[in-house]
């Protein structure tokens, strides 16, 4: 006879009975019991000791990212895990999702906002489907794989314009741009009728709202190095595409802070219909201009509202703020005005429209780490350097930098650290036989630049160096212009402004000093979110050098296994006499 089931009511004695749906449901809080023991009591470091344990963090507990972050420098076997996939291009401090919220006014919701490290997940940024190894240079420059970030956005609005198409596996860029559409070169040597693009005369050039930085790529063969800017807007990817194609390139806006360059720095400064509202605010953006603006150096606007339809009012005004700063004419041709700046303090801005005055003489126009904008016209009194008497390239790149304040007492410092890198970077290609110098590695990161030596090194490489200065450090950053390189101020404790997978080789020297504060040496982050957010802006395949003391450089090794990194430690080179090793990882190519 079968087994007859009693209703729940009618049973009398005997055990009650399991079914399929009981098992299940102790089985699964079983798991949730398990997970909490492992996660949150010492025996989950043990068992994790006896095996690779990955990891994906993203408990708002600060102190349980802390404890991992401890575990893993310790060298305890864990393995980070990899973020999700719809994080393939996140930018932590650029994240329109966050920063949507903020407010519009002069653009504050496009600038850099980071949110606390407690609030993000501890976990490595993907590749997208389908990715490949970046095309070498100088290929890059013309056309890049579809497949590593395929956006069709800017192609099919800008596409006749002579942005970029695509064409089979590949966006190509044909060298246009919205103001040139016949392409950057021809552009350039219009510009070169009234300004002298050639002969050394400029070496550093800023492009502000570049698109995909055409213009910055063709003045390369000008050996006019150029700083490309955009904010990550409505053209999604414009900076992600020009540093795919191997042209210097940064994520910023120009909003309510000064942008982390020094002032004078830049040769040239240029504006192709970037829509940037130079005479608002008092004429607030025109001022940041002329901060960064080497005297004697050029303004070039093309575009609105440089003798546009309806906008008479803009372009007057335009031409009001220049002449309060007593700058000169060079020309206008069509839509496009070039200016050049005034090279002394000559001309003072007197009674105007804008109530234009200049700063008092506590202002420092160097400091620009989140800084907000002034509203007042920075002094050249103290520049020695002009466009047209600063040595000519490539001459300065070995002349003592005239404006650096460390250099006051002599330039033996600077000369020193020169003939170091020369020695260091020939000990790199030829001993560790890390691939300088080879098509292999076109964008170059010193996370630690101090005058730019390391960048000076590598001058006849087919590379560019993105130097940064640290925000706490002493700032060196103009001297890194006056030599004729680019760079930026930067605090390693926060995610840097560019988009994931851009950089071929990252060198760091000192790489704890970045982190750890300068007053009471204690650590103002971790090593684990710093080399996490390394990971995010290395490129597969790509290369981390560090130069630090053995005791660092072991720490470092363990927090690059657990990010998959595959890392090798080396005795310095025989003429160095400081206490250090060099670690060479390299970013392996994973796929979710």
């Amino acid at each position: 006879m079968g087994h007859v089931n009693l209703p729940a009511s009618k049973r009398v004695g005997g055990p009650r009975q399991w079914r399929v749906l009981d098992v299940v449901t102790a089985a699964f809080f079983g798991l949730v019991f398990l997970f909490f023991v492992l996660v949150f009591t010492s025996l989950g470091d043990s068992l994790a000791s006896s095996g690779r344990q990955t990891l994906h963090l993203s408990t708002s507990d600060p102190l349980q990212r802390l404890r991992v972050s401890a575990a893993i420098e310790a060298g305890q076997p864990l393995v980070i895990e990899a973020c999700p996939a719809d994080t393939a291009d996140h930018m932590p401090c650029e994240d329109p999702r966050l920063n949507s919220q903020l407010s519009r006014e002069m653009n504050y919701y496009r600038e850099r906002h980071c949110p606390p490290l407690e609030n993000t997940p501890l976990c490595l940024v993907p590749p997208p489907p389908g990715y490949k190894v970046s095309v070498q240079w100088p290929e890059s420059l013309h056309k890049i794989w579809y497949s590593n970030m395929p956006y069709n956005k800017i192609a099919d609005r800008k596409g006749h314009q002579g942005w970029m198409k695509i064409e089979g596996p590949y966006f190509i860029f044909p060298g246009g741009g919205t103001m040139f559409p016949d392409g950057a070169e021809q552009y350039i040597e219009k510009l070169g009728q009234y300004i002298p693009m050639n002969g050394g005369v400029l070496r550093t050039a800023l492009d502000m709202g570049c698109g995909v930085a055409s213009f910055g790529g063709y003045l390369l063969a000008q050996n006019i190095l150029t700083m490309s800017f955009a904010p990550r807007d409505s053209h999604k990817s414009q900076i992600q595409f020009a540093l795919e194609r191997g042209i210097p390139a940064f994520v910023a806006m120009l909003g309510t802070r000064r942008l982390p360059f020094p002032a004078f720095g830049f040769d040239l400064v240029h504006c192709s219909r970037c829509l940037i509202p130079f005479t608002a605010y008092n004429a607030t953006y025109f001022i940041e201009v002329d901060r960064l603006l080497r005297p004697g150096g050029y303004l070039v606007i093309s575009g609105p509202p440089v003798q546009w339809p309806k906008q008479d009012k803009e372009w007057s005004d335009l031409q009001a703020v220049a002449r309060a700063l007593c700058y000169e004419l060079i020309a206008v041709d069509g839509n496009t005005v070039i200016w050049k700046k005034p090279a002394m303090d000559t001309c003072l801005p007197n009674q105007n429209e804008f109530g234009l005055g200049m700063c008092d003489d506590s202002d420092d126009p160097n400091i620009a780490w989140y800084f907000k904008l002034k509203k007042c016209v920075t002094r050249m009194s103290s520049v020695k350097g002009i466009v047209g008497t600063i040595s000519k390239w490539p001459e300065r790149l070995t002349a003592p930098p005239v404006r650096s304040t460390i250099l006051k007492n002599g330039a033996d410092v600077y000369e020193a650290d020169t003939k170091r890198w020369v020695r260091r970077v020939a000990f790199y290609k030829n001993s560790l036989k890390i691939k300088l110098g080879t098509p292999a590695i076109r964008n170059v990161m010193d996370m630690n630049a101090f005058f730019g030596g390391f960048a000076a090194a590598l001058n006849s490489d087919p590379v560019w160096v993105m130097n940064v200065v640290p925000s706490h450090k002493p700032p060196t950053l103009d001297a890194i212009f006056d030599r004729g390189l680019i760079g930026v101020y930067h605090d390693w404790c926060e995610p840097f402004s560019t988009y994931p997978r851009t950089y071929d080789l990252i060198h760091a020297t000192s790489i704890e000093s970045l982190i750890k504060d300068p007053a009471s040496a204690k650590n103002r982050c971790n090593l684990v979110d710093l080399i996490v957010e390394l990971d995010r802006i290395l490129r597969p395949e790509g290369t981390l050098v560090v130069r630090d003391t053995p005791e660092v450089i072991e720490r470092v090794a363990r927090v690059a296994r657990a990010v998959r990194w595959e890392p090798t430690i080396y005795n310095k080179e025989p003429e160095s006499h400081g206490r250090e090793n060099i670690l060479v990882a390299t970013k392996t190519l994973w796929k979710l």
